[in-house]
């Protein structure tokens, strides 16, 4: 195992991560308290007890298509008369919360989406089997529906003037991510070298990203402040009315920070791309957005301009599912681009796509996407595998369906709660900052120091020569892994907390770590300052 001088503060905090896990288990292998990922503890139940009756009803159909045959053997379903077939199974279960569930679910596909019950069941049943290609390749149509209105709803918070939007259901927000850089890059809309900006700090793998050989794009850093709350700052915004910058990258809330853009950050951004940068294309990764009431996305205030990218990892527990979607504006930017394109680039890029149709230059940037996903030509077997889709579906139906928000109060006390915890078992109070989704927390070394035991203190850690290797120390020491806020482009010394995955008492006992690190540095400042 390498030593703490022997590790690299260049590698991604994520790998930095694992080596810090093997540090911390050498010495402390039954107290290791691991917070430096974000994999949620807790799940959204009812939407998968959807799932499971669901399945067996779908395999009941399935067996009435070969019922003469044995072993396991079914078939494709017949879908006339599932109608009728569903009502026998839901009397047949009266008890079962996932089957009322799935008749609600039902009846609001048909009452708020004019869904009929046959086209919705249909699709379910034959998806949940998984025994044909995803058709369409991008989502499946009533899959579609329902998750745009759930998008409407928890990303738009209602907005119905922007939601003519299509969507690409996808392998999770990370695959929408290189999705989405890829066919930029196809598409002529980035080419190698182009200069890109990055809201700062940011979700580390859209800091490496940009560094690939084949794209080697150039970084103009959007930096938010935490003396203005973890808003960009009126300076950092100046930035992107440079016409070199052809795209933003946002995670919003913010990764590290869980903090959301507020008013005046959206309207400012709102406005320049109004009246100064009308043709900059702006990509935002909303996946925290749920888990606070003050969120509200660049998707709705810049729609023509903006790619949103939604995953249901964090919010439902179900980072194993890999359930991810795109979503994109009818009239946007990015077609707007395609077009304007010269007429030689434009010819290079069709042929790319003349396997799939006999007018590549009326393929909109969506449906490249999904192509692309597949080097074009595997796009009749492109799509999000049919099951996952099922499962995506039920979860957003879950949060439609869930009028009082129960589930949403509860994912959000449970993470303020720990919140709370985290801080208080330190001894300082917890960052009160409006539109902070808390599901991660920025701990600031220098503020900490200042907060526990004054600024005299906080002045000679800012001398410490060993910043950098203070977490390999605290892995070593206390057991505790944390990520590096350097790897999210945090630029004093920081970590980042997960407030997702531990229980109350673990925080508990991470708070007490750190504070008995700090207490350790502050004898050694008493004992040179005596000296």
């Amino acid at each position: 195992m390498q030593s703490i001088d022997e590790m690299s503060d260049d590698l991604s905090p994520f790998e930095i991560k694992d080596r810090l896990i093997e540090l911390a288990r050498s010495k402390h292998e039954s107290m290791m308290l691991n917070a430096g990922r974000g994999n949620p503890d807790f799940i959204a139940t009812l939407p998968r007890y959807a799932f499971l009756k669901l399945y067996e009803f779908s395999l009941s159909e399935a067996e009435r298509s070969f019922s003469h045959l044995h072993g396991g053997f079914g078939g494709r379903p017949d879908h006339s008369g599932v109608v009728n077939r569903f009502d026998q199974f839901v009397r047949a279960n009266p008890e079962e919360q996932g089957v009322h569930f799935l008749q609600a679910a039902a009846s609001y596909a048909n009452s708020h989406l004019g869904i009929q019950a046959e086209v919705f069941l249909s699709e379910l049943v034959e998806a949940t089997l998984g025994c044909s290609y995803p058709s369409p390749p991008r989502m499946l149509p009533c899959a579609e529906a329902i998750v745009r209105e759930f998008i409407i709803q928890e990303i738009n918070k209602g907005n119905r003037s922007q939601s003519d939007f299509e969507l690409f259901a996808t392998e999770g927000g990370t695959a929408a991510m290189t999705y989405l850089f890829r066919s930029l890059f196809s598409n002529g809309l980035l080419n190698k070298g182009d200069t890109i900006a990055l809201a700062t700090p940011i979700f580390s793998p859209y800091l490496e990203i940009p560094e690939l050989p084949e794209y080697q794009f150039n970084v103009v850093e959007i930096e938010s402040s935490p003396d203005n709350d973890w808003q960009l700052t009126e300076e950092a915004l100046h930035k992107l009315e440079n016409p070199a910058i052809k795209l933003l990258c946002v995670v919003n809330p913010a990764n590290p920070t869980s903090v959301c853009m507020n008013h005046l950050t959206l309207s400012a951004l709102a406005d320049l791309v109004e009246h100064k940068r009308p043709d900059l294309m702006i990509l935002t990764d909303d996946v925290y957005g749920t888990f606070t009431e003050a969120f509200r996305s660049l998707f709705t205030v810049c729609p023509r301009n903006t790619v949103c990218v939604y995953s249901f990892s964090k919010y439902y527990g179900a980072t194993g599912w890999r359930l991810g979607t795109i979503c994109l504006n009818g009239d946007n930017v990015f077609d707007q681009k395609l077009k304007a394109l010269p007429e030689e680039e434009k010819e290079v890029i069709n042929r790319r796509y003349s396997s799939l149709t006999k007018e590549p230059e009326a393929l909109g940037f969506i449906d490249r996407l999904v192509a692309d996903s597949r080097d074009v030509a595997l796009n009749h077997t492109a799509g999000l595998s049919t099951p996952q889709q099922v499962q995506m579906t039920l979860f957003a139906l879950s949060s439609l369906l869930d009028k009082a928000d129960t589930y949403k109060q509860s994912a959000r006390q449970l993470i303020h709660d720990r919140f709370e915890m985290l801080y208080r078992s330190m001894g300082i109070k917890a960052p009160e900052l409006a539109g902070n989704a808390e599901y991660y927390t920025v701990l600031d070394l220098y503020e900490i120091a200042f907060e526990v035991h004054g600024s005299p203190f906080e002045d000679w850690v800012r001398k410490l020569d060993d910043k950098p290797r203070l977490l390999y120390r605290l892995a070593e020491e206390t057991g505790v892994v944390l990520l590096p806020g350097k790897g999210f482009e945090i630029e004093h010394p920081s970590a980042r907390v997960s407030l997702a995955n531990l229980t109350m008492y673990q925080y508990k006992l991470i708070g007490q770590s750190v504070k008995r690190f700090l207490d350790e540095f502050y004898q050694q400042y008493l004992d040179e300052d005596s000296a």
